[in-house]
């Protein structure tokens, strides 16, 4: 069953400009964070995000909850179209849809206390006494490892570690009892030490609420370890899908075969060929013709730059938008 629809999704940033450059170009431009992408999230699964900083990881994770709106396209959440949302309508879906975002420190209020912070949620949708509020929250404090929960709930976010906050996040976007829930980046800003412990507690999370998960990461080693399915995107668009075996064992985009070879591997005596992408990714706002990889695709020829390659399915599940195949 899917959970979550994708369909030719847009979002498009206008570019703010100066007050002298306004007044000389009425022409605006706009940041193509998304460029007309689609897929989708069966119930019960955790599909993964992954590509450089600037692929539009994020954006896409915020569009899925209806954080931004979209500029083009629908997202499908259970059957309905949550791309028009407003008001009541939309406030009421966000009871099963939560985002974990990627700094817990910027994400969290200095001045709030961590039980607070948690039982926010449930005081905008109106949920249960203040008593029974404090012990909702209580009891997601211990699921997510806060314990003794008495402890930490009139604590400040200046006095938990990282891990401790990271905690925190999962447990704000817990306790709502979602079905759905994007983590962004959730273990880039802790230690090597703490990462296990979080996505040990994603996936018993996962277990015991029947969670569906988007992870987005720039890491392909951690999201082999936790995603069913991973997607690589690459300036606004994804350029292939397929399980996390095939895309770790074998992957077919130029660009994708890049971020693979890019994963150390602790062994010194494994040789492994290097493929990453040369140059910096292109600016959103003037994105090259055709294929966006071909200025640094090292397999690029006389097709790529004159024709933009579509997401066709090449078997056994596997997507792939190159002029290769």
């Amino acid at each position: 069953m899917k959970l979550v629809e994708v369909k030719d999704v847009k979002k498009y940033f206008p570019v703010q400009r100066g007050f002298l450059e306004s007044l000389m170009s009425k022409e605006t431009d706009f940041i193509r964070a998304v460029d007309g992408i689609s897929f989708d999230i069966e119930k019960g699964e955790v599909i993964g995000l992954a590509g450089e900083s600037g692929s539009g990881k994020t954006t896409t994770g915020r569009l899925c909850v209806r954080l931004v709106r979209p500029t083009e396209g629908q997202i499908v959440f259970d059957g309905m179209d949550i791309s028009t949302l407003r008001g009541k309508d939309l406030r009421e879906i966000r009871r099963r849809i939560q985002f974990t975002f990627q700094d817990p420190t910027s994400s969290l209020n200095p001045r709030m206390t961590i039980g607070d912070a948690i039982g926010d949620a449930l005081r905008l949708q109106e949920i249960g006494t203040e008593d029974e509020r404090r012990e909702r929250v209580e009891e997601v404090l211990e699921r997510v490892g806060l314990s003794p929960p008495e402890t930490f709930y009139d604590r400040l976010p200046h006095q938990l570690s990282g891990g401790q906050k990271q905690r925190v996040v999962f447990g704000r976007a817990m306790i709502l009892n979602p079905e759905f829930v994007v983590t962004d980046e959730p273990v880039a800003m802790v230690d090597v030490s703490i990462k296990a412990q979080i996505l040990e507690l994603m996936m018993d999370l996962k277990k015991e609420y029947g969670l569906t998960y988007l992870f987005i990461s720039h890491d392909l080693a951690t999201s082999r370890h936790v995603c069913d399915r991973i997607g690589i995107m690459y300036l606004g668009k994804i350029v292939e899908v397929g399980d996390k075996d095939s895309i770790y064992e074998d992957p077919l985009h130029p660009y994708a075969v890049g971020l693979i070879s890019a994963i150390p591997v602790p062994d010194p005596k494994i040789k492994k060929a290097k493929a990453v992408p040369r140059g910096e990714i292109p600016s959103p706002i003037d994105p090259p013709s055709g294929c966006r990889f071909h200025p640094r695709c090292p397999k690029a020829f006389e097709k790529c730059p004159l024709e933009e390659p579509v997401l066709k399915d090449v078997g056994n599940g596997r997507l792939v938008a190159c002029h290769l195949y």
